[in-house]
């Protein structure tokens, strides 16, 4: 079994021998073709925003408004997406749309306070852990561990980011959260330490530290590397100041394998090195998606490194090239119900990127925007109208999914899906 260093040592080797030309080995779409699929994706932008609209309250109106927005994501999927039965039935029917509302309502649960962007941040934790309980042979379902590692990093990540709370008190907070990740019995200070114990109580009450080493391991493993990339927020830092390579790879990397440990138990090598590597390329696919919000407040990634700089034409073609050898891995893990699976993350590891690049449009040369335009089942024009039409309507569809958050637990589940099995919603 490989330790986490010698794994981010092969991410890195990895990505340093990756190449950097224009990767054009993928299916090109016609204008034509654009415009078919954009029509569709109108078509169900149309029908969402008709159902927030109009908020259920009875059993059976919810019941009618996820048959509808289900129907409506099936035709969009078949003629927008080019996706077959199969995959709906894993995105749809008790796959992914039911891990979205059993992990919600599981946390109104355990914290009637929590807010829908915490749940949803939770969310796209759950559904790369779940996924990989399919690709290791187990049953798709939101465990206890499961639920208890997704929930962490929203508590965490906002008890951090409370400006009501010192520098040193968040310090200290680390040190103490380390400890209690490593099985020291640590008395919680206040309320939120205590909500936050209670998570790692319920990762220990499903898995034995004594039998089970790697799961507890790889939690110290990503709390380790996220304390690590604060290196990162260095506004106005140096190039050879930070190992942002290092830090970026380590933090995605131990977040995903920490997902694969959570969702088995226990890995073989190969299995750990993919995961590992797809954590990688999902830490970069995130990086693009927020370069420019990076650059702003001053987070060093590779993309934001060399925005301003200079064209991300050659950063993200090697993200390309590096997403493609990574999904060469994965024929090497997965078990016989899980081709299905395999065939989304791949198509995804590479739409996602194109997506991510198309929002940051004026970060490349024109000509390599137009030549990567081909490569996608959208124009980019329409999908940066999209994404400005829903975040002007994003408190509609944060209404109708809390519609269904109160509704009884043997109720079909709210039709809320992954990116594109990617981790960002």
């Amino acid at each position: 079994m490989h330790s986490a260093g010698e794994l981010l040592e092969d991410a890195v080797a990895l990505w340093r021998s990756s190449d950097s030309t224009f990767p054009d080995s993928a299916r090109r779409f016609t204008c034509d073709e654009q415009a078919a699929r954009e029509a569709e994706l109108g078509l169900f932008l149309q029908r969402v925003e008709a159902e927030a609209a109009q908020l259920p309250c009875a059993r059976s109106e919810r019941d009618s408004t996820r048959q509808r927005i289900a129907a409506a994501f099936v035709r969009l999927a078949k003629s927008g997406l080019g996706l077959e039965d199969r995959h709906l039935e894993l995105l749809l029917d008790g796959g992914f749309s039911g891990i979205g509302t059993s992990l919600a309502r599981e946390a109104r649960r355990f914290d009637p306070r929590v807010g829908v962007n915490d749940i949803l941040q939770a969310c796209r934790n759950a559904w790369t852990a779940c996924g990989l309980q399919v690709l290791l042979g187990r049953p798709m379902c939101v465990t206890p561990s499961i639920f208890a590692y997704s929930m962490l990093y929203p508590y965490t990540d906002n008890y951090l980011d409370d400006p009501g709370i010192t520098r040193d008190e968040k310090a200290g907070f680390n040190r103490r959260f380390g400890g209690r990740l490593a099985g020291e019995q640590i008395d919680p200070l206040n309320a939120r330490e205590e909500v936050i114990w209670r998570l790692v109580e319920r990762i220990e009450n499903e898995y034995s530290r004594s039998s089970n080493p790697q799961v507890f391991e790889s939690l110290l493993g990503i709390h380790n590397a996220q304390s690590e990339s604060l290196r990162l927020a260095r506004r106005g830092a140096q190039v050879g100041g930070v190992d942002v390579l290092r830090l970026s790879f380590a933090k995605g990397g131990t977040s995903v394998l920490a997902d694969g440990y959570l969702a088995a138990g226990t890995m073989n090598a190969d299995q750990a090195r993919f995961i590992y590597l797809w954590g990688v390329l999902l830490q970069l696919g995130d990086d693009l998606q927020d370069v420019r919000q990076d650059g702003s407040d001053g987070i060093l990634t590779l993309f934001s490194q060399a925005a301003g700089r200079e064209p991300l034409d050659a950063v993200t073609n090697r993200a390309f090239h590096f997403g493609a050898r990574v999904m060469g891995f994965l024929e090497q893990v997965g078990s016989d119900g899980s081709a299905t699976l395999k065939e989304l993350i791949r198509r995804s590891s590479r739409s996602f990127l194109i997506r991510c690049a198309s929002e940051a449009g004026e970060l490349y040369t024109q000509k390599y925007l137009a030549r990567l335009e081909a490569y996608s089942p959208f124009r980019f024009s329409f999908l940066n109208r999209q994404r400005e039409r829903f975040a002007r309507r994003q408190g509609l569809f944060v209404r109708l999914f809390e519609a269904f958050l109160s509704a009884e637990d043997d109720e079909p589940a709210f039709p809320l899906l992954p990116n594109a099995l990617m981790p960002k919603f």
